[in-house]
């Protein structure tokens, strides 16, 4: 860790939070088991968006500044319009009739949105193929399955140069780098980066070609290099559930952060102390998800 590694904690009293997005000037969150997305703003204030119920709730926002939700309870995702309904955009039962996790959606407008394609409950299949897959949503709405065989796909980013998506696998301990095509193809498949032990949960791209990750296990966000290199660790005091850059003068890591009870725990759990931490870091945010 540097010598500007003091944390606060922004907002706190929340359920399982996920799904960090910096978005004009604040950071969004989901609050997975509270069933609502909420805006805070550097001060600390925070604004309930919507109510909406589903596990996962991961979101991320259009080109045109409208957000867009995977809804598990819906298979879809949806938009958020101005009138404050939240409207059809794409099925998403061709990527998964079990249910999708995380987006990205890059600058044209597409939305990359995996699934890990079994019941989360009673745990991954055996046997070296596992049936998580990543879809890509054309603007046009429809939905096509572009890489299959992750063992638990989690955050994805895209690198500022639209060329690459990197895809969190959380069970394999690897960040999965593939080139996206013209067509939002997936090729080239490689591990962009072995994490050992770490189990990578959500995650963001900066300006220095790295990645951060957040890791609920072992309770850290890690920035990481192409290739592997542990740049920066930063310890937090309960499960790390995904983390983003943003801010200004400084640049923010910000955490979601939460007690995590195991799997078994998810639906019966109470104790989640839900929060956002945040920690100055020296290198701004790039690529997709959005700062």
């Amino acid at each position: 860790m540097g010598h500007d590694d003091t944390m606060d904690v922004l907002c706190s009293g929340f359920g399982l939070v996920e799904s960090p997005r910096w978005h004009d000037g604040r950071l969004w969150f989901s609050d997975w088991t509270g069933g609502r997305i909420v805006a805070v703003d550097d001060s600390g204030a925070t604004e309930e968006i919507l109510e909406h119920r589903s596990l996962p709730m991961c979101f991320d926002f259009l080109p045109d500044g409208r957000m867009v939700l995977v809804s598990n309870q819906e298979r879809a995702l949806l938009t958020l319009e101005a009138d404050g309904s939240l409207t059809p955009y794409a099925d998403l039962t061709g990527i998964s009739d079990l249910g999708c996790n995380d987006i990205v959606v890059d600058r044209q407008g597409r939305a990359f949105v995996n699934s890990p394609h079994f019941d989360f409950a009673a745990g991954p299949p055996p046997g070296e193929v596992q049936p998580g897959r990543v879809g890509v949503v054309s603007p046009d709405g429809a939905a096509r399955v572009v890489a299959e065989d992750f063992a638990f796909p989690n955050g994805m980013a895209i690198t500022a140069d639209e060329q690459t998506l990197v895809v969190a696998d959380s069970y394999r301990h690897h960040l999965v780098g593939l080139t996206i095509a013209d067509d939002g193809s997936l090729t080239d498949r490689r591990i962009w980066a072995d994490l050992a032990e770490d189990n990578p949960d959500g995650i963001c791209l900066d300006s220095g070609g790295a990645a951060w990750y957040a890791d609920v296990p072992h309770e850290r966000c890690v920035r990481v290099a192409e290739g592997g290199e542990v740049l920066r660790t930063v310890d937090l005091d309960r499960g790390g559930f995904a983390c983003m850059l943003g801010g200004t003068d400084p640049a923010y890591l910000y955490a979601v952060t939460a007690n995590w009870p195991g799997a078994e725990g998810l639906m019966t759990h109470t104790d989640w102390d839900g929060q956002v931490v945040r920690v100055p870091v020296d290198v701004p945010g790039a690529g997709w998800p959005a700062r």
